[in-house]
């Protein structure tokens, strides 16, 4: 269990990492600070802090999730799709500043997300829990993003 839960906690944080590439100088650039942002737009360091709580507990569903499918291939498939989605969404959105395919991005990543937390439920019972962080700041998220595309 402690081996699985390295391995996946450090793929998440990874994947952060290669997010927060193509983000880090973005969030300062002319083009994000113009642009009319939702009232409820966080803090910039809460962004930090939720993902961080959010890979972690993702890591722990994932190692929990995993010995439990026989089929491994299914969870292995939606896993990567969900690592593609979200590396994919910072550049996406920052650096090529294309907000309606970001949205895009961002909603399947969130329906992904939320197709996981409903499937997958009756084998992890109350362990579900770990995956809700990830789907709530999604929804949060793409709210942020429609707002930026509907309102720019």
């Amino acid at each position: 269990m402690i081996i699985r839960l390295i391995i996946f906690i450090a793929i998440n944080f990874g994947a952060l990492a290669l997010g927060s590439f193509f983000t880090s100088n973005e969030v300062t650039s002319e083009w994000y600070l113009n642009l009319n942002k939702a009232p409820w737009t966080p803090p910039g360091w809460v962004f930090g802090a939720a993902w961080t709580t959010i890979m972690i507990c993702f890591g722990i569903y994932m190692a929990n999730l995993w010995p439990q499918l026989e089929n491994k291939s299914i969870i292995l498939s939606l896993y990567l799709i969900q690592l593609a989605l979200n590396i994919g969404w910072n550049p996406t959105f920052f650096y090529f500043h294309k907000v309606q395919l970001g949205l895009i991005v961002i909603t399947t990543l969130t329906v992904l997300i939320g197709y996981m937390l409903f499937k997958y439920s009756p084998l992890l019972k109350l362990k579900t829990l770990l995956i809700m962080p990830y789907f709530i700041w999604l929804l949060i998220a793409t709210s942020l993003n429609a707002y930026i595309l509907f309102k720019n």
